[in-house]
Formats: structure tokens, C-alpha cells, sequence
């Protein structure tokens, strides 16, 4: 009997109306188009704006257009898995409350936080319970309003970030197509170099911290660009060889849409045609859990049935990793 695999067999993303453009942080703080271009690859980024809305809404949107575009009903979902470092609370999860706003009632859900790396450490949990053949119809979510936690004072984040949500329906797959392998790490070490210092229980919300502008993203953009190369690359490499594969056995790999010089950096480390990199991060610049599904929503179209692809995502904690797919359809 054939194994079972967990395959996508849906993508579907939703980003914001609302256009920030390089020339409006022009009048926001020091900078210039060409310096922000230059440095990041990105010339615009969404911004949610909608009154009363937050990430679970983004959600909703990717979820419900995912639903139509495969012929299910929110009835038919078994779970929903959401990545993401900007919840609607701190409890509860943004996973139940998306499985709410759409209807899903027969779904239960769950946060996963690992920045950056979230869809991917997502995805690969999804996984798990479809491949396991504990539940057939797992939904994983990658959404972040990183415009909710951005000091738009700080021209070295506030230029980097944007709204955003994608979402992938996860089936049984029995032609040995979907999700192969993945190689996930961890360094907690790291989390001074990227992380919200204020906030959690280590330093709960007061008058100071609000004043002292620390509830905001903050990173050393130095230092997190070296690991996440580093990163990004060895685990890629490391899932290839799990497999016997190498580069020239993708059709395409799909990078965490960070920095546009860390993308080329590593499909030149890894020496991989840029062709064949999904890259979207001049149009929504870093959605953190949200650019991975939002390059398979936007390239979906150039997918085939049986394409190797690598997702790779490195991310506050430190996080990252990367995965193995066989594309279903």
C-alpha cells in the first residue's frame, strides 16, 4: 500500500488594499526610494487599515477564498493551524477565532509562533496529522499585520514590513506527491538580535515600556542577515542530500521573502538560477509568516504536478529550517 503523503492540493492569498509605498516613508523618515530598493528589493508593502480588523480577519479572507477555490465548505475542515507572531490577543488563539469568522464548526485550531519561520514549522506540523491519517482536511494559515508592532519612527524596520495572509488546504495524497521531508532548527541564543523586548511576562506592559517604545519589532539587521544565509542555505542543502537530490533537481525553491540581497545570496551560495527563486518581496515586502504561502498563491499558475520545490524561512528565536514538497497538482 502506497504511503500516505500530505499534499496541497489549495493556495490562496489576501493582502490589504492599502499601498505604502517607498515615496510615502520618504515623508515618514530619513530615507529615498533608492536607498530602501537598494538595500531590500522592495518597493511597496500592504498595510491593513480596516477598522476593527486584525490578523484573524486576513485569515478569514485567504481561508474563505481557499475554501471556494477547492469546492469545500467551512464544514468539511478537520483543523486550522495559524503561523503568526501578531495574534489578535495574547489569548485566545487566532486559529479558533478564525475557525469562527468562517464557519468552520466542525474544526478546532491552534497558534504556532516561530516568526518568520512560522508557516514553515506550520506546515510541516499540518502535515503530521494528514500524513498520520488522523484528520484529511488540515487548513495551515501564514499571517502577520506586522504594521500592528512597527515603530514607523525606525527607518531600519519600518521600511522592511508589511501586511498580509496566505493559506494552503492540506489532503491525503497517495502518488507520492506532497510533503517529503523537512530539516526544522532552533537557536534561542539568538532572540536578543531579533525579538519585541516588552510585552510577555518576561516584561509585562507599563507606562515605561510604552514610553520607552519597546513594544515594537526590533533587530540587528547586521548580524540576522549572516545567520539567516547560513541558515537558510545549510538546511537546504541538508534536505537535499536527505534525499539524495541537489539543486538541479528543483524546479523551483522558495525562499522566506525577507531581503531581496539574502534571497540572491542564497541561490548563489546554493548556485540556483534566480529564474526559478519565487520572489515577490518588491510588491509586500516582509509579511514574516506570510510570504511563504503568499509566493506559492502568486506563482501557482507556473506549479505543475510533480514539481521539486524547496520552502526555506529563517526567523526571530532564532528559527529556521527547510522543507521538501512534491507539488500534488
Amino acid at each position: 500500500m502506497a504511503k500516505t503523503r500530505a499534499a496541497i492540493t489549495g493556495v490562496h492569498g489576501w493582502v490589504p488594499e492599502t499601498r505604502l509605498t517607498n515615496a510615502d516613508l520618504e515623508k515618514m523618515v530619513d530615507t529615498n526610494d533608492e536607498w530602501i530598493y537598494t538595500r531590500t528589493g522592495i518597493k511597496e508593502r500592504r498595510i491593513l487599515k480596516t477598522e476593527g480588523w486584525a490578523t484573524s480577519d486576513m485569515c478569514a479572507e485567504a481561508v474563505k477564498g481557499l475554501l471556494e477555490k477547492t469546492g469545500n465548505s467551512p464544514e468539511d475542515i478537520d483543523m486550522i493551524i495559524v503561523a503568526t507572531v501578531t495574534a489578535d490577543m495574547v489569548f485566545p488563539d487566532t486559529a479558533n477565532t478564525v475557525c469562527d469568522k468562517i464557519g468552520a464548526v466542525n474544526a478546532f485550531g491552534y497558534d504556532i509562533n516561530a516568526a518568520c519561520s512560522g508557516f514553515l514549522f506550520a506546515l510541516s506540523t499540518g502535515a503530521q496529522f494528514v500524513q498520520n491519517e488522523t484528520y484529511r482536511k488540515v487548513i495551515v494559515v501564514g499571517s502577520d499585520m506586522m504594521s500592528s508592532i512597527i515603530d514607523y519612527t525606525d527607518r531600519n524596520t519600518c521600511i522592511i514590513f508589511g501586511d498580509g495572509a496566505g493559506a494552503v488546504l492540506l489532503e491525503p495524497n497517495y502518488e507520492d506527491h506532497g510533503v517529503m521531508d523537512f530539516v526544522l532548527r532552533g537557536d534561542g541564543s539568538g532572540r536578543h538580535l531579533l525579538h519585541m523586548k516588552a510585552g510577555g511576562s518576561l516584561k509585562p506592559a507599563t507606562h515605561e515600556t510604552v514610553e520607552n517604545r519597546e513594544h515594537f519589532a526590533y533587530q540587528d539587521g547586521r548580524k540576522v542577515y549572516a545567520h539567516a544565509v547560513k541558515g537558510m542555505s545549510t538546511t537546504t542543502e541538508e534536505v537535499l542530500r536527505r534525499n539524495n537530490m541537489t539543486a538541479d533537481d528543483l524546479q523551483w525553491i522558495v525562499p522566506h521573502q525577507a531581503n531581496m540581497r539574502i534571497i540572491s545570496t542564497v541561490a548563489e551560495y546554493l548556485k540556483f538560477p534566480m529564474e526559478r527563486v519565487m520572489v515577490n518581496i518588491e510588491k509586500y515586502g516582509n509579511t514574516t509568516a506570510g510570504t511563504l504561502p503568499l509566493c506559492l498563491w502568486e506563482y501557482e499558475s507556473q506549479l505543475k504536478k510533480g514539481d521539486n520545490l524547496v520552502l526555506t524561512a529563517f526567523g526571530g528565536g532564532f528559527t529556521w529550517g527547510a522543507l521538501y514538497l512534491k507539488w500534488a497538482y
